[in-house]
C-alpha cells in the first residue's frame, strides 16, 4: 500500500506573495492564506501539504545569517515528520540563501526545493503558480521509499538546480536562474525528466 508524501511549505515571503496596493501603485506583501486562496490545485495532489510561515513576511534584500539560521532550524525541526519541504523566497537574494542551507544542513536525505515568483500569485500572467506546483511535486516524488532528489536545490521556471551552483541572472525575464558550472538536476515539460546522474546521492546511514 502506497503512503501518502508529506511536504511541508515554509512561507519566508518574497514577490509570490504579494499584491498591489491600488492606492499606493506598490506591491505590499500578504500572508500564505492568500497564496493557498489563489491556488486551489494544490488540493488536487496526492500530497499532504502542511505549512508555516515567518511572523512577518521578509523583503529578500533583509535576508542575513540569523533568519538563514531560523530556517535551517525550522527545517530540523519538523525533518523527521515531513517526506519533503518547499521554501518560499524573494528571488534577489534567493541562491545565496539556498546555497547557505545547502551547507547548513548536513546529511541531508530530504529534498529541501526553493521557489519564488518574478510576478505577484495573484497577476493574470504570474509565473508563481506553475513554479510551486512543480516544486511541490518534487518535493514529493519517490522512488520507492527514498526521495528522487535528497538535497537542497532551487527550482523556477522548467528547471532544478542544485542550490550551490546557482545565480540570479535577470529581473525581467520567468527565466530568471542559471547555472552554467552544473547541470540542471530536472526540467520540467509535460513530465518532470530528473537527470539522476546529477542528483546528489542519499547519505550513508551508517
Amino acid at each position: 500500500m502506497s503512503v501518502t508524501p508529506k511536504v511541508l511549505i515554509i512561507y519566508t515571503g518574497g514577490t509570490i506573495g504579494m499584491v498591489v496596493d491600488q492606492e499606493e501603485q506598490a506591491l505590499v506583501p500578504l500572508d500564505f492564506d492568500f497564496i493557498k486562496q489563489q491556488l486551489p490545485e494544490l488540493n488536487r495532489f496526492h500530497v499532504r501539504l502542511e505549512s508555516i510561515a515567518f511572523d512577518k513576511p521578509i523583503d529578500s534584500s533583509n535576508m542575513n545569517p540569523e533568519i538563514w539560521t531560523k530556517m535551517a532550524g525550522a527545517i530540523s525541526v519538523n525533518y523527521n515528520d515531513y517526506d519533503g519541504f518547499v521554501v518560499l523566497h524573494g528571488t534577489d537574494t534567493m541562491a545565496y540563501t539556498a546555497s547557505a542551507l545547502s551547507f547548513m544542513l548536513e546529511d541531508l536525505g530530504k529534498p529541501v526545493i526553493f521557489t519564488g515568483s518574478q510576478l505577484p500569485i495573484g497577476m493574470l500572467r504570474t509565473d508563481g503558480r506553475e513554479n510551486l506546483i512543480t516544486a511541490v511535486e518534487i518535493a514529493a516524488a519517490m522512488d520507492g521509499d527514498k526521495p528522487i532528489v535528497p538535497e537542497v536545490a532551487l527550482y523556477f521556471e522548467n528547471d532544478l538546480y542544485r542550490a550551490n551552483r546557482t545565480f540570479k541572472s535577470s529581473a525581467e525575464h520567468f527565466e530568471a536562474f542559471r547555472s552554467y558550472n552544473y547541470g540542471s538536476l530536472a526540467s520540467a515539460g509535460i513530465s518532470i525528466r530528473y537527470h539522476r546522474h546529477l542528483i546528489a546521492e542519499m547519505p550513508n546511514s551508517e
